[in-house]
Order: structure tokens, then sequence, then C-alpha cells
């Protein structure tokens, strides 16, 4: 049926499946083909592999896939990083349609989900930009979620429900979602109530917590459908409410302003002493340390429906409707507020064979009007309207797949200061794949993609003092185009299977964020655009000695550098390099897994070295029938041995290491 997921199902317990399943439909691809049949190479992320490893931000979830890190900012906020790249680079997605929030501004800004709530994800390694706009250039994220019901209860009704502790920062959180049916109808209630202190760091620090490191947060929504033979059609309306704090923020340098391509900090030098007296009393009356209130509501519309005309297989539309705000708080004062109220419509319609041809084509068009007001509103008001047409085909010729897509896109930004930016990027990509039947495939895609530049990148100038910088906006600049080569290598069949893949970027206008000038910790930076490249390798090789033991080693590198001149890209990842195993024993599932992220000495001018460290995790869980209800008990270990870790990629990295020692206790249910 074209409305079955390639999530876990709503009741989730039974599921076991992992990233490393063949049999799983990505359902962000234009022709939903299998994880082992895709030319993009793809990471799923699902069942009980994605429970154990949920953590309460994106970014962090996904940690540790291959080719995958996170630019995290305390505990409130984390991006996804693929392959080096993230926003505005890195698209997420809502089961294919945008999700609408301030994510792509800033690193502090949150990405509006949550990842308790989520059945499955996605990630698509490489440019997305034909199927998602130049968003996707370097990757894309879709997330899935029960809020829509795409089929209907087996006995009518059905539910789960979880609990969480956690030990590093005193997390507690509840789960819950039910779903139940009436003839074709079937309605969605879910929910996730999250609280969570400074979590704890090891003592050499020089802290035993990250002050503003907090996170609570509030999610619930309600959806219904009509679910048909052939396919669905729902709706859900969404509010997440959420408070975290913002580590790092400091305020001597509010004065700073540029002259030319200098700072110039009046009434600072440079023998001045910071103030690390930031107490945040959690719960209390006040806040030292500054935070973000943030409210979004999302009304999502999907259908899915199969044999819609003569001639077509498939007809797949998504909107969404999202009313965003947050405000950053100083002293419990707003300092500055954030709104975003945007829309995305996306139509896809996948034609049935015409000659061999098979394909999908769309139409996809999104609106935002976004606006900062008050201490740091370094960006004007502004309404970005794009529109984009895409063509994706394949043709079958023996063991060889052959693919091809084009995509031109139509951006539009306008602003309160009377500066408009117009962009029409063109994307087009050939690639092929050979299946040789005995599970082993080799992909080869080349892709040319187009990317406009954004408000922030054209018009941003002030301070924005969460990242301690200063911003300067390009306004004359260009598209940035990407010339992209990637070759993945599998193997999907026997006790051995694997995925290897290479990679290689070419940018000409590569737009970034070049710091000029720093006084201290505080850097002036202007959005400038220079060429350079990406080359790197991922992959993974799992091994299953018999059916109840498994091993896998896996590791990413990336290697980011101007053309010109050789020098390195700012906030790159280091490589890393780990093994992983699981064993089954009865009712019992054991995970255990190792990684050494090394130094990452490859460092942009005014950026410092950062050291490498080894991370240990492992999980064990034991599933259990409770009467005719099935449960799960687990217990998830992160950072075991404590180590001090640094992330290169996030803006914060010496303010906000990464948790300390974790444990995570669960239970979770379904009925």
């Amino acid at each position: 049926m074209a409305q079955q997921q390639a999530a876990a199902p709503q009741g989730g317990i039974e599921s076991t499946g992992t990233h490393r399943s063949d049999d799983i439909v990505v359902t962000a691809t234009a022709l939903r083909q299998r994880a082992d049949q895709t030319v993009t190479p793809v990471l799923t992320l699902n069942g009980d592999d994605l429970v154990h490893r949920r953590q309460a931000t994106l970014g962090e979830t996904l940690a540790g896939q291959p080719g995958v890190n996170f630019d995290n900012f305390g505990g409130g906020a984390s991006r996804p990083v693929i392959r080096g790249q993230t926003a505005p680079r890195v698209q997420v997605l809502s089961d294919a349609s945008q999700i609408q929030d301030a994510s792509q501004v800033s690193p502090d800004h949150a990405v509006v989900t949550e990842p308790l709530l989520l059945q499955g994800i996605e990630v698509l390694r490489g440019p997305a930009t034909l199927l998602y706009g130049g968003g996707a250039i370097g990757g894309a994220v879709n997330l899935l979620d029960s809020k829509i019901p795409t089929s209907l209860p087996t006995d009518g009704i059905e539910g789960a429900a979880e609990g969480r502790l956690g030990t590093a920062d005193n997390e507690q959180s509840l789960v819950g979602g039910l779903t139940g049916s009436i003839g074709n109808f079937a309605v969605r209630v879910e929910g996730v109530a999250r609280s969570s202190d400074d979590y704890r760091v090891p003592s050499r620090f020089g802290e035993r917590h990250v002050d503003g490191s907090y996170n609570d947060t509030t999610t619930w929504s309600v959806g219904g459908a009509w679910v048909g033979e052939r396919g669905y059609l729902g709706a859900a309306y969404t509010r997440q409410t959420s408070e975290y704090g913002l580590p790092g923020h400091s305020h001597d340098y509010e004065d700073c302003h540029p002259h030319g391509s200098s700072l110039h900090c009046g009434g600072h030098d440079h023998s001045h002493e910071h103030d690390h007296d930031h107490e945040h009393e959690h719960g209390g009356e006040e806040h030292e340390v500054p935070y973000v209130r943030l409210r979004s509501e999302r009304i999502d519309i999907r259908s899915d429906y199969e044999d819609p005309l003569p001639g077509f297989e498939r007809v797949r539309f998504r909107a969404g409707l999202t009313k965003y705000r947050h405000e950053e708080l100083e002293h419990d004062e707003v300092a500055t507020t954030f709104r975003n109220k945007a829309h995305d419509v996306r139509l896809e319609l996948t034609h049935r064979p015409l000659g061999g041809l098979r394909g999908t084509f769309g139409v996809q068009h999104a609106k935002s009007d976004f606006s900062a007001a008050g201490v740091e509103a370094y960006l004007p008001e502004s309404e970005t309207t794009s529109t984009g047409l895409f063509l994706f085909e394949t043709l079958q010729l023996g063991p060889v797949r052959l693919e091809a897509a084009v995509r031109q896109d139509w951006q539009r930004i306008e602003t309160t200061l009377d500066r408009r930016a117009e962009h029409n990027p063109f994307s087009v990509s050939g690639a092929a794949i050979w299946e040789s039947g005995s599970g082993y495939s080799l992909a080869l895609s080349l892709a040319r993609s187009q990317r406009a530049p954004t408000a922030q990148e054209l018009f941003a100038r002030g301070v924005h003092l969460a990242t301690n910088t200063y911003e300067i906006g390009g306004a004359s600049l260009g598209k940035e185009t990407a010339h992209s080569v990637d070759l993945t290598v599998r193997k999907s069949l026997g006790d051995t299977h694997f995925t290897l893949g290479a990679y290689h970027q070419d940018f000409d206008g590569y737009i970034f964020a070049r710091t000029l000038d720093r006084f201290e910790d505080f850097r002036l930076i202007g959005y400038t655009a220079q060429d350079a490249s990406f080359t790197g390798i991922d992959g993974e090789i799992h091994h299953q000695f018999s059916p109840n033991l498994g091993l896998a080693v896996f590791g990413d590198y990336v290697r980011a550098k101007f053309k010109d001149d050789g020098g390195d890209l700012p906030r790159i990842p280091a490589g890393r390099l780990g093994a992983r195993g699981d064993l089954r024993l009865g009712g019992f599932a054991i995970d255990a897994e190792y990684f050494r992220v090394f130094e990452q000495d490859r460092i942009a001018e005014y950026e410092t070295r950062t050291p490498g460290y080894d991370m240990v995790n492992a999980t064990v869980a034991y599933k259990l029938s409770l009467g005719q209800q099935a449960a799960e008990l687990y217990v998830r270990g992160s950072n075991l041995t404590n180590a001090l870790a640094f992330n290169h990629a996030s803006f914060i990295k010496d303010a906000s290491p990464l948790r300390g020692r974790n444990v995570v206790f669960g239970l979770r249910t379904t009925f």
C-alpha cells in the first residue's frame, strides 16, 4: 500500500530494525527505493536502534553515524552536519516537507522536532538538490513520525507509552501516543513532556556543569486521516513549547562594532578579565544565563494515493503551515524576538513506464516571512519566496540502472530596507548503478547543483552575541555552484555486508562566514564567496558471526579547503574510526560501541586546534510481556569513560564540551 511507512509501527516495541536493514523503503527518494538500491548514499535509523539512540536534539540523535556529525550548542540546540556541511546546505524535512523554524539562521536556534516521537530517520548523504532544492546541496535529513495515521489499527485502537530518566542532566521524560479508528477514519494523539538540568561534564573542565545547558520541552499533536485501500488523506496540528539556556553568551562585547574590516571594542582592552559567574537556577526565580523561550505551531496536510489517474502509479502531496516565535531573554526580560510565518507545498506524480522510462515529476513552493526585533536584530525583516520544478527519470538496462534528474528554482528575497535579491538556481544530475544479483552493487553519480544565498548571507548586519560575532552580509553574493562526484560500493547479502563511499565536491563561489578580525573571543565575520572543495570517505562493514552476534567497523573523514590558497574551511569535523557489536541472548539485547575522534589540526584562520577523544557507549535492553502488552526495559550508557570531549564543529566548543558520563533508564510499552 502507498501509505505504508518505512518507519517502525506506531506501537514500536516489536520492531527491531536498524540502519542496516535491506528491506527498508526510503520515502525521501523519488521512487521509494530500498536503501540498498539507491544511488545517493542513504542511512536509515529506526526501530530499537533509534529508540536507544534518541536524545533531546536531532543533531545529538544522529551523531556517531558514518558521515554524520553535529554542531552542538549546549543541551537545547544541535543541527546535523553531513560530510562536513550543515545549514543552510543541509535540509531538515518532516516527511518530505520543509521544517520552517529559525535553525537555518543560527546554531543556537533549535530544530523544531521531537526525537522522542520519531518513528524513523532517513539521511541522504550527498546532494539532494534535485528533489529538495538548494538547501539540500550538502544533504537532507527526513524525519518520519506517526502524527498523521497512514493505516488503521488492527484492533481499532493501539498505543504506546514510555518513561525515561537520565543521570548527567537529571532528564525526566514521558512519552505517549494513542491511535483509534472508526470505519475508514483514524485519529492520532501523541505528546512528550521532557525536562533536564544543566548537564555534567568532567571536573577537569574547571566546572562540574555547563551553565545554560538545560532544556525543558513540551510537544503534543493531534491528527486524523481517511485511510482507504489505495492511500490516505490526513492532517495534524502540532504545538511545541521549549525553554533552553544559551551557554557561552557574553555581554562583554555589546559595544563592539566594525571599522572597515577591523573590530573596535570601545571600553575593552586585551587585559580584560571575563566574569564567569553565570549561575543558572533552574526552576528558581532568576536566570543569570540568557535563555530561549520558544513556541511553534504547525499544521501538516499529507496524502499518498496509488493509481490516481490513468498513466500514473502514485501521487504524493505535502503541505505545512508554521507559525514560529522564539524570544531570547536576559535577566528574565526579552532582549530579542525572532518570528517566522511560513508555508511549504509539494506535489509529486510518479508515472507508469514510458518506453522503459519510469520517473517522478513535481512542483514545490515555499514562502517565509522572517523577522528579528530587539537588541540583536542583526537581520532585517525579510520575505523569501521560492518555487521549484523537478523531473527524475530512470531506465533499466539489464543489471544497470541509469538515472537522470533536472530542477529549476526561482527565489526572491525582499526586505523592509527596500533591498531585494532574485536568483534562479538550476541543477542537473546523472547516475548509474550496477547490481550483480548476488548482493553487490556499484553506484556512481555526477551532479551540478546550485544554491541561492539566504537573506542572512546577503543582508545581515549587527551583533550576534549567541555566537560572539558581529555579522556583515554580502549583498552582491551570487549563486553557489557545486560539481559533485559520488562513488558507493555495497554488499547487502550474506553474513558480511558493507557500504563504502567516496566523494568530491567542487564549489564555485562557496559562501561562508569569513573571520575578518578578532578581539578576545569575539569575531567580526563577513559573508563572502570563495572557491572550495570537499573530499572524503565514509562507510561501515558489518559481519554476522551467528544469528545472535554481529560486529561492525565504521569511520569517516572529510577534507575541506579553499582551492586558491589551500586554506582550511572553518568548523570541519575531525575524522573518526570505531567499532560496534551486538549480542542477543534470549530476551536480552546488548549493544556496545567505541570510536575515536581524532585531533582536528587543519584549522581556519582564527580557529584553534581541537584535541581528539575516545567515546564508549553501550545499551542493554530486555523485552518482556505484561499480560497482553509488550514492554521493554533498557539502559543506555553514553561516554562511559567520562571523557572531556570538545566538538570542533560547534561555534562555542570551548564553552560547551560534550555531555559527560550519562546513563538513561527507560521503560516503553505498547498495547
